[in-house]
Parts: structure tokens; C-alpha cells; sequence
């Protein structure tokens, strides 16, 4: 709680600037594991990814690994970025992440054991947690913002 004594105004100021150091923790945090995961797909967890991959997807499963490792590097170092690209990186990163649910999909419908996920509970569950990747990349870049900017003006353009 902040201290009453400080007038309305401050308290705003100081409250947006503590949610802005936990948003830029986030965004920081959500680069870290992109950057981790991404050099997981070229290296040590290459053949677990591979295993991921939808068997209806006509692509190599290593090129998908690879290519989809070179995005997640190349989205972390977005992440880490400062000034108006922020939104953006964090706005292609949510699609990042619906992008690939289907991989998510694919493994917990065919029982595929990786990542520690090896009964049907454990892969159901991690269904869940990709709506707030997406969440968290879309408000820890403040992408919702730039989502209403746009759509405003769109509209101006429209009258």
C-alpha cells in the first residue's frame, strides 16, 4: 500500500511506475525463456521438439525444429529490445504462440512423451498454459495498446 499522505497523483505516478518495473520484468523474463528455448531447439532438445512435431505438417520435423528454435532466439532478443518495437515483438510473439498450439495439440492427442509430460493429465494441462503465454506477451509489451491504437485508426480512416 502506498503511503496516504502522498496526494492522488503521486500514488498514480508512483503505482504505474511499480507495474512498469513488473511489466518490464515479465517482458525481460518471457525473452529469457524464448532465448532458452530456442537454443533448446538446436541443441540439447532437438530430438524431444522433433518428436513434437504434427506428423500431418508437410515439413521436415528438423527444419520445423530448427527454423521455429531461430524464431524463439530471435523473439527472446525482441523481448530484451527497448522503445516502440516493444509492442510489436510482444504482439508477433503472442501469434508466435498460437502458431504453434497445434504442436501442443498434437502431443497431448498423441501421447507423445517430452518434457517431462508423459501421462495424458500432464499433457492436458500444458493445454492450458499457452492462452497465457499469450496473455503474458501481449501485456508485458503493453501489445494491447498498440492492438487499440491501430483499431482507432482504423477507424479515423474509415470516416
Amino acid at each position: 500500500m502506498l503511503p496516504t499522505r502522498w496526494n492522488k497523483a503521486t500514488r498514480q505516478k508512483v503505482g504505474l511506475a511499480i507495474l512498469t518495473v513488473i511489466k518490464t520484468l515479465a517482458r525481460v523474463l518471457l525473452g529469457g525463456a524464448l532465448l532458452m528455448a530456442g537454443f533448446g531447439h538446436l541443441t540439447t532438445s532437438r530430438l524431444e521438439f522433433q518428436a513434437q512435431v504434427p506428423v500431418w505438417l508437410p515439413l521436415d520435423p528438423d527444419f520445423v525444429v530448427v527454423a521455429s528454435g531461430v524464431v524463439e532466439i530471435l523473439l527472446g532478443l525482441s523481448l530484451l529490445a527497448v522503445g516502440r518495437a516493444v509492442p510489436w515483438a510482444g504482439l508477433v510473439t503472442a501469434l508466435f504462440f498460437i502458431a504453434i498450439f497445434p504442436g501442443n495439440i498434437n502431443q497431448y492427442v498423441e501421447g507423445i512423451d517430452a518434457f517431462g509430460l508423459d501421462t495424458g493429465q500432464a499433457r492436458f494441462t500444458r493445454l492450458f498454459f499457452q492462452p497465457l503465454l499469450v496473455i503474458w506477451a501481449l501485456w508485458s509489451c503493453d501489445s494491447i495498446s498498440l492492438l487499440r491504437r491501430l483499431a482507432n485508426r482504423q477507424k479515423d480512416e474509415v470516416k
